[in-house]
C-alpha cells in the first residue's frame, strides 16, 4: 500500500509539472525569451546544519526554518573542502580546487585562459551580478572587479538597471571561527540578540563525543549556536527586503554554508562535521514547474556537491553549461553517486587527504598517514576548544571517541557508516563485512582523481616552479604528452607511498621516473619505511643521488628518508640548503621535515634560528618557530 501511494504521488507530481509547463508562458522558460528568474544567494561561513529545520533541538533559526517550509531542504549537500577558500574557488569556477591548482589554503593560482568564473556567463546573458562582499577565490586573475558588476559592502540587487534580472550574493561573516574564538567579535555579533535567543551551555546535549566535556568547550559550542541565530536574523532581513520589493515570486533564494563548524575536527576536515552543509532553496512556482523540483516544504535527499552550484545556476538562467565544468546541475543533471572532497595545505601544514561519500558511507584516504590529525596549526591553536583538547591529551582524559583523532598517526584508509555512526568515530576499513564497500569507494575515489588530474599529488614547490611555463596550474597535468599515463603513474606512486613495504622495489625504481612528482612520492614513500628501505641493497646510494634532483621537493623527500634511516649527515645538509631556497614552498617543505624530525634536527638548530630572520613567508616562520621552541623547550607563539 505504501509503495502504491508513493508511485501515485510521483505520477501526480509529474502530471502536475507537465500541466504547469503547458500553462506557463514561453517567455519565462530558460532560453525561450527575455524573462529570467532572479537569484539571491545567502551564504554563511563555518556552520554545519545546526538549524531547527534540520532537526537540531537547540537551534533558534525561525527565518531559515520558514525558508525551508517555503522551499526545498537538501539533506545530503557537501562541500569539496572543509575550509573556505579552496571550497569557494570550486564554487565560483564549477571545477574542483585540486584540479585547477586552488587547493592549498592561501595560494594564488594562475587559471587557464578558457576558465571563466560563472558570474561572467550570467553577465553575458544579461544578469546584473553583485557580491556583498566575500571573494576568497585563491586566484587574482580575473580580479573580483572583473567578475562582478559590483563587489563591495554596498553591492545590492536594488541597484540594478531597470529590467535586468539579478544574481546577488550576500555573505554573513559573523559565524566565522574567529567569532567563536574572539570574545570581542562574538559580543559584537551578539549585541542584538534577546535573552530568549541566548543559550545555556550546561543544557546543550549535542556536544560531539570526541570533545572533552569542559566549561570552555561548552562555551564554544554555545557561541556557535548563538552566532547561527544572529545569522538567521540577518537572512530574515534580506528575505524581507525581497518580499517587500515584490520580487519573492520572481527569485530563486539559495542559502548555503561554505563548510562545517569552525571548531577542531570539523572545519578543515573531510568528515561530515566539516563538509556536510545546510542547503535550502526557494523555487518560485514558475521555476518549480520548469524543472519539476520537489514541492515547497519537502526534502530532497540526492547527493549535492558545492561544485554543482555553478552549473545549477547557469541552468536556472537558461545558459548553456560549459562542457569543462566538473560539477553537474542538481536540477537537470544525472544524479550523483558520490560526493568528493580534498584536504591539502592548511596554512603552514600539509596533510594530503581525499574522500568519497555516497548516500550512506564515507571513505577517507590518508596519503600522509605518519602525520597526526592534530598537527600544530597556529590558527587552530588560538581556540579554547583546541587548548582544552591539548590539556586533556596531556592529562589523558580525552573521551574514548577521540582515540583515533589524538593518535600519533593515521590509518591509511577510513570507512564510516553514517547511519549507525554519524560522528564517524568507528573506522570500518579493517572490517571484513565492509570489504566490498571499501573497495567500491576506493575505486570511485581513484577514478575521480584520474578523471580530474589531482594536482594535490604534485608538491607545491613543483607547482610554483612549473606553473609559469605551463601557463596555468591546471596545464601541469593537462599539457602535451600522454596525459592519461602521466596521471595514472602519479596516482599509483602516491598510493604506493603509503601502501606498505611491498612497494619498496617499485619506489626505488620510481626514483628514476621522468615526472618529478612521481620521483617525489617514491622518495617520500621510502622514508615512510626506513628500516625496510635501509635493508635494501643500494637504497642509500639511490637516495643520496636523489639529493641532487633538480626538483626541490624530490631532494627534500630524499633527505627526509635518509634522516629517518639514520643517515643524517647528507640529509640535514640538504635540508639546511633548502631553507634558503628561492622557492618559498621548498623552504616550507624543508622546514616541515626538520620540525617532524624532532631531536634528529638539533644539529641544524642554529640554521633554523637564522631562517626565522627576514623570512617573507609567514608559514615558514610559524613552522621554524615551532621547531625551535620544541628543541629549546620554550614557548613563543607567532601570529
Amino acid at each position: 500500500m505504501a509503495i502504491l501511494k508513493c508511485e501515485s504521488r510521483t505520477m501526480f507530481r509529474a502530471f502536475r509539472a507537465i500541466l504547469l509547463l503547458c500553462l506557463v508562458p514561453a517567455s519565462i522558460l530558460p532560453g525561450r525569451g527575455q524573462e529570467k528568474p532572479n537569484i539571491l544567494w545567502l551564504s554563511a561561513e563555518d556552520i554545519s546544519a545546526h538549524l531547527s529545520c534540520y532537526g537540531d533541538p537547540h537551534a533558534i533559526t525561525p527565518n531559515l526554518d520558514a525558508l525551508a517550509a517555503q522551499g526545498v531542504r537538501y539533506t545530503k549537500a557537501f562541500t569539496t573542502a572543509g575550509v573556505c577558500a579552496p571550497c569557494r574557488s570550486g564554487i565560483i569556477t564549477g571545477m574542483y580546487q585540486n584540479a585547477i591548482g586552488t587547493h592549498h589554503m592561501r595560494c594564488d593560482a594562475a587559471l587557464p585562459g578558457w576558465l571563466k568564473p560563472f558570474p561572467l556567463y550570467l553577465r553575458e546573458a544579461g544578469y546584473y551580478c553583485t557580491n556583498n562582499v566575500k571573494t576568497d577565490y585563491q586566484f587574482s586573475k580575473p580580479a573580483p572587479k572583473e567578475i562582478w558588476d559590483d563587489v563591495s559592502n554596498q553591492a545590492h540587487w536594488k541597484n540594478r538597471p531597470a529590467g535586468k534580472p539579478f544574481f546577488a550574493v550576500f555573505n554573513f561573516t559573523g559565524c566565522h571561527e574567529s567569532g567563536i574564538a574572539d570574545g570581542k567579535k562574538y559580543e559584537e555579533v551578539m549585541k542584538d540578540l534577546t535573552p530568549a535567543q541566548r543559550q545555556d551551555p550546561a543544557k546543550l546535549t549535542t556536544l560531539p563525543p570526541y570533545y572533552p566535556d569542559t566549561p570552555a568547550v561548552r562555551e564554544d559550542w554555545k557561541r556557535n549556536y548563538e552566532l547561527i541565530t544572529a545569522m538567521d536574523a540577518w537572512a530574515g532581513k534580506l528575505i524581507s527586503e525581497l518580499k517587500e520589493a515584490g520580487e519573492w515570486e520572481n527569485t530563486v533564494v539559495m542559502f548555503w554554508s561554505d563548510h562545517g563548524t569552525g571548531l577542531p575536527r570539523r572545519k578543515r576536515w573531510l568528515y561530515d562535521s566539516g563538509t556536510h552543509i545546510p542547503l535550502i532553496v526557494h523555487y518560485p512556482e514558475k521555476v518549480r514547474a520548469t524543472f519539476a523540483t520537489k514541492d515547497a516544504g519537502e526534502n530532497d535527499d540526492r547527493l549535492v556537491s558545492s561544485v554543482d552550484f555553478a552549473p545549477t545556476l547557469l541552468t536556472l538562467a537558461g545558459v548553456a553549461v560549459p562542457k569543462h565544468l566538473q560539477g553537474r546541475s542538481f536540477l537537470t543533471g544525472e544524479p550523483r553517486t558520490h560526493a568528493f572532497g580534498a584536504r591539502d595545505r592548511m596554512d603552514e601544514r600539509y596533510d594530503l587527504i581525499r574522500t568519497a561519500r555516497d548516500s550512506r558511507y564515507r571513505y577517507v584516504r590518508n596519503f600522509e598517514p605518519l602525520k597526526p590529525y592534530t598537527q600544530y596549526i597556529n590558527t587552530c591553536e588560538n581556540g579554547a576548544t583546541m587548548r582544552e583538547i591539548r590539556a586533556a591529551i596531556d592529562a589523558k582524559t580525552m573521551p574514548p571517541a577521540a582515540a583515533l583523532y589524538i593518535a600519533p598517526q593515521k590509518p591509511v584508509e577510513e570507512l564510516y557508516d553514517l547511519e549507525t555512526d554519524p560522528h564517524e568515530v568507528k573506522n570500518l576499513a579493517a572490517d571484513p563485512a565492509h570489504a566490498e564497500k571499501l573497495a567500491e569507494l576506493r575505486g570511485a575515489l581513484t577514478a575521480w582523481q584520474l578523471e580530474i588530474g589531482d594536482l594535490g599529488l604534485v608538491p607545491e614547490s613543483e607547482i610554483e616552479h612549473r606553473e609559469p611555463a605551463a601557463g596555468s596550474a591546471f596545464a601541469i597535468l593537462h599539457g602535451s604528452g600522454d596525459r592519461a599515463k602521466l596521471v595514472k603513474d602519479l596516482s599509483a606512486a602516491a598510493a604506493r607511498a603509503s601502501g606498505g613495504v611491498k612497494g619498496i622495489d617499485a619506489m626505488l625504481s620510481g626514483l628514476g621516473h621522468g615526472e618529478a612528482a612521481v620521483r617525489y612520492w617514491s622518495a617520500y614513500g621510502l622514508g615512510n619505511y626506513p628500516a625496510e628501505t635501509k635493508a635494501k641493497a643500494g637504497s642509500a646510494a639511490d637516495l643520496s643521488e636523489a639529493l641532487e634532483d633538480k626538483s626541490p621537493a624530490v631532494s627534500i623527500a630524499a633527505a627526509r628518508a635518509l634522516c629517518r634511516m639514520g643517515l643524517t649527515s647528507k640529509g640535514l645538509a640538504l635540508l639546511e640548503k633548502r631553507l634558503a631556497d628561492k622557492n618559498e614552498w621548498a623552504r616550507l617543505e624543508a622546514a616541515i621535515v626538520l620540525d617532524e624530525l624532532d631531536e634528529v634536527a638539533r644539529p641544524v638548530l642554529t640554521t633554523m634560528k637564522m631562517g626565522l630572520k627576514e623570512q617573507p613567508n609567514k608559514y615558514v616562520v610559524r613552522v621554524l618557530n615551532r621547531a625551535v621552541n620544541d628543541l629549546e623547550g620554550t614557548v613563543n607563539h607567532v601570529p
